[in-house]
C-alpha cells in the first residue's frame, strides 16, 4: 500500500484505514505516489508488450513463444508474470495509466517515448490477429465467426478496452456474421454499440454451432477445458484463431483443427 500526503495527521488516518489489510505501507510525498501508480502499471503493459513483440520475431523464425517466456521467466531479475503473449492489453487500467504518464512526462518536458512504442506494439499485435485470419479466410463477409470471450481479461465483466470488443467491431464492419460469448460479459455486451451486429450466443459450444472459424480473444478457463472433439463437430470448418495460446499447437492438429496461435508455428490436420 502506497500513501502519498503532505501531513503526519493525514498518514496516521490512512494508516487507521488500511491496517486491516495488513498489508506492507510505504508512506512517500504526493508527486511520488502518483508516479508509483503510473509507473507500475506502465511497467506491467512494457512486459506485455516486450513478450508480444518478441512473439512476432518467433513466427518469423519458427520459435515458440511460449518456450521463449518460459525460459526468459526463468531469471529471477525478471519472471514468468505478464509474459504471456496474446492479442494485446486493455482494462481500466493500463491503457488510462500509460495516457496519463506520457501526458505527465511531456509536461514535465521529460519525453518518454518507450511508452509510445508501448502503445504501438499493443495496437499493433491486434492488427497482426486480425491479418492472420484475414489472410486464412480470405475475405470476412459472410463468414460465419465465433468469438470466445469479451471481457479484456478472465473473471470479469469488464469491457473498457477490450481488445476482443475491437475484434468484433473490426469484423462486423467487413460484413462477417459475427457470433459471441463470454460467461460473464454478455450483459454488458449487449449494450455496446461496437457489437450490435453481433448474435449472442448461451454458451461456447451454442457460439460455434456452423461456425467456419472460431476465435478465442479471452483465457477463460472454460474455454481451456472445453471438450474440442465436439467443438469440432459442430464446425462446418475447424479453423481456430486462438488470440490467448489456450491449446498445444500438436494436440490440435491430431484432432484435425487448422489452428493458429500467437508466437507459435500454425499447423493443419494430418
Amino acid at each position: 500500500i502506497v500513501i502519498g500526503a503532505q501531513s503526519e495527521h493525514a498518514v496516521d488516518l490512512m494508516k487507521k484505514v488500511y491496517e486491516p489489510f495488513m498489508a506492507p505501507i510505504l508512506v512517500t510525498d504526493i508527486n511520488s505516489a502518483e508516479l508509483i501508480k503510473h509507473a507500475a502499471n506502465s511497467f506491467l503493459a512494457l512486459k506485455i508488450s516486450y513478450i508480444n513483440a518478441v512473439s512476432a520475431i518467433c513466427e518469423a523464425s519458427g520459435a515458440d513463444i511460449e518456450k521463449v517466456a518460459d525460459g526468459i521467466g526463468m531469471d529471477k531479475r525478471i519472471g514468468r508474470s505478464f509474459l504471456n503473449a496474446g492479442i494485446g492489453y486493455g482494462g481500466s487500467c493500463f491503457p488510462k495509466d500509460i495516457a496519463a504518464f506520457i501526458t505527465i512526462c511531456e509536461q514535465l518536458g521529460v519525453p518518454f517515448t518507450l511508452l509510445k512504442e508501448v502503445q504501438r506494439i499493443n495496437a499493433e499485435q491486434k492488427n497482426r490477429f486480425l491479418k492472420a485470419i484475414r489472410e486464412t479466410l480470405w475475405v470476412l463477409r459472410d463468414k460465419k465467426i465465433a468469438v470466445w470471450g469479451l471481457a479484456f481479461k478472465p473473471n470479469t465483466d469488464d469491457l473498457r478496452s477490450s481488445v476482443a470488443i475491437d475484434l468484433v467491431a473490426d469484423m462486423l464492419k467487413e460484413k462477417a456474421q459475427v457470433t459471441v460469448y463470454d460467461p460473464k460479459a454478455m450483459e454488458k455486451a449487449r449494450e455496446v454499440e461496437a457489437t450490435s451486429g453481433a448474435t449472442f450466443a448461451n454458451s461456447a459450444l451454442d457460439a460455434v454451432e456452423g461456425a467456419e472459424a472460431l476465435i478465442i480473444a479471452t483465457e477463460w478457463a472454460e474455454f481451456a477445458n472445453v471438450d474440442l472433439e465436439i467443438v469440432k463437430t459442430k464446425m462446418t470448418t475447424p479453423i481456430v484463431f486462438d488470440g490467448r495460446n489456450l491449446f498445444d499447437p500438436e494436440t490440435m492438429r491430431k484432432l484435425g483443427f487448422h489452428y493458429h496461435s500467437i508466437g507459435r508455428a500454425s499447423v493443419k490436420p494430418q
